[in-house]
């Protein structure tokens, strides 16, 4: 019976329907087939007909976000990229490229044009920040370690003690998590507990600052621990380990592991901090080399809390970068002047202006309290304030990318 039935309902179809037949077609189907009209100041006629061609027409493009590109060298930063995050080789046969392209079309067809964002681009719900301060005595390595982990100099790192002058601060953006790291000048504590206040050096006090960081790496020399024990340093550690902040996460690093020829004292130095309550975590590292750094950084990628961010990941501001010339300016003065003389110089920023073909003029002013000291620092015919000036204006191109014209001039006060 149903074979009848379906053949009966097949022969009335082949005998009534008709390929273009008007009474099988929607009643307004022919006013919607002419609804699109060419434009008639267009030669739009083949043969009296009238013709729609799509190529006289440009379809606009939905206005899109700009991508932001760093305002950096991006080679200046390939040896942070390549020590603390190393990219896993892969190649493209083991990839399943039918389950990507699926995921990649699925979410470009539930995300509007509003919400695409680009390289590097973060939602602000997505966004996760820590706040990580560096403290320790004087030359232990804590500028080192703030420039290892931003990839770009932004602190003056030399070996000459109390180089650090106020609180620098450094940002790493990596994914969806931002870190800033503020390297904070040497600290010190005398027998009565109390922290010293270098004025020669101009150190500010930055015991004020302590609690306020998410975390607080607590930083020291080993080698130096090791060879020249300084019972101030000893009594920095034991202070900062003793009492714990609830609100704040405190580790110890034990820098320039590079400079210790037997490993195995390393361990004793643990075991002599090793019971202070305050400390979750106990790190080997060397700053300037960058072993054990990527361990650090890390853990502290681990503790970021959701939080909008605080910095641009993508350029760095201008009080960033001013603040990076005087740091670059005072790196080299301390590498090529000796003594009390670079500790002596009023370093201030006077001009700070960008030409119209795109350079950056930079004027910085020396200014000294002593004409014996001016003699000493211009050199003779200006050859060590010229050469001062020579290599921290190479620098500073290679840092911030662009052709700078830096100015220094050396006063009496």
């Amino acid at each position: 019976m149903k074979a009848f039935r379906s053949l009966r309902i097949l022969i009335s179809i082949s005998r009534t329907e008709t390929p273009f037949s008007k009474t099988h077609l929607p009643q307004n189907f022919t006013r919607r087939s002419y609804s699109a009209q060419a434009n008639l100041d267009e030669p739009t006629s083949v043969n009296g007909d009238s013709v729609f061609d799509s190529s006289q027409y440009s379809i606009e493009d939905p206005v899109k976000k700009p991508k932001q590109q760093p305002n950096w060298e991006k080679g200046y930063r390939e040896r942070v990229e390549r020590e603390l995050f190393p990219q896993e080789k892969q190649s493209s046969e083991e990839k399943d490229r039918s389950r990507i392209l699926a995921k990649a079309l699925l979410e470009a067809a539930l995300e509007s044009a509003d919400d695409e964002l680009g390289d590097g681009e973060v939602r602000e719900e997505d966004q996760k920040s820590l706040n990580v301060g560096i403290i320790g005595p004087p030359n232990a390595g804590k500028s080192s370690l703030t420039n290892f982990m931003v990839g770009t100099k932004v602190a003056a790192a030399s070996r000459k003690t109390n180089t650090t002058t106020h609180e620098v601060l450094g940002v790493l953006t990596k994914g969806d998590t931002q870190v800033c790291f503020f390297d904070t000048p040497g600290l010190m504590l005398k027998k009565s507990g109390y922290g010293y206040k270098d004025i020669k050096a101009r150190v500010q006090n930055a015991w004020t600052s302590v609690d306020l960081f998410d975390v607080l790496i607590v930083m020291f020399d080993v080698h130096r621990h090791l060879t020249c024990p300084d019972s101030r340093v000893v009594r920095l550690i034991t202070y900062m380990g003793e009492e714990a902040n609830p609100k704040q996460k405190r580790i110890l690093c034990m820098n320039k592991v590079d400079l210790v020829e037997k490993k195995k004292d390393l361990l004793k130095v643990a075991e002599e901090f090793q019971n202070l309550p305050a400390y979750e975590r106990y790190f080997m590292i060397s700053g300037l080399k960058g072993s054990g750094v990527k361990d650090l950084s890390q853990y502290l990628m681990d503790q970021a809390v959701t939080k909008p961010w605080e910095e641009d990941p993508f350029t760095m501001s201008e009080e960033v970068m001013k603040n990076i010339s005087l740091e670059v300016v005072r790196e080299r003065l301390l590498d090529h002047v000796h003594q009390e003389v670079p500790y002596g110089v009023e370093h201030r920023l006077v001009d700070w202006r960008e030409q119209r073909d795109g350079s950056l003029r930079i004027e910085q002013h020396l200014i000294t309290p002593k004409l014996s000291q001016r003699k000493i620092l211009v050199g003779k015919s200006g050859s060590k304030i010229g050469r001062i000036g020579i290599e921290a204006n190479e620098e500073l191109r290679r840092i911030m990318n662009r052709k700078v014209h830096l100015i220094l001039k050396v006063l009496l006060k």
